[in-house]
Parts: structure tokens; sequence; C-alpha cells
């Protein structure tokens, strides 16, 4: 599948935590860094997102904040 999106970032899935409606997904893209994502839990299933699984982060957002 090819994206617009120009931030994807492979890695491995690490934790798959379902939850009433929205589930979290940990994917390990190395050197100590997890993204977190948050999905619903029927893309978790269409998916079939399981723990070991390689997986893309893909991150498409329109602005970007800084909090100090």
């Amino acid at each position: 599948m090819k994206l617009s999106a120009r931030n994807q970032i492979k890695g491995k899935v690490v934790s798959v935590e379902k939850g009433q409606t929205t589930g979290h997904v940990r994917i390990d893209i190395g050197g100590g860094v997890l993204i977190t994502s948050s999905i619903t839990n029927e893309a978790i299933d269409d998916l079939a997102l399981a723990v070991g699984d390689e997986a893309v982060a893909v991150i498409k957002a329109s602005d970007v904040m800084v909090g100090k």
C-alpha cells in the first residue's frame, strides 16, 4: 500500500491492549524508542495485530505543538 504520509516508521509490535472501544498498540522502532498508537478495537482485529508483528507507524499531522 502506498500512502501520501511521509512519516512512516517501521518497527515491531511489543504490546496490544484492548479497552472497551479503543486499544493501545506499542511499536518499538529501535534505539529504546516506543511509539504508542490509540486505535479502535475493530482496527486491531482487522489488522490482526499481535506482539512480534512487523508494523509501520504512519504519522500525519497538520501541526505540531511544543510545550515547556
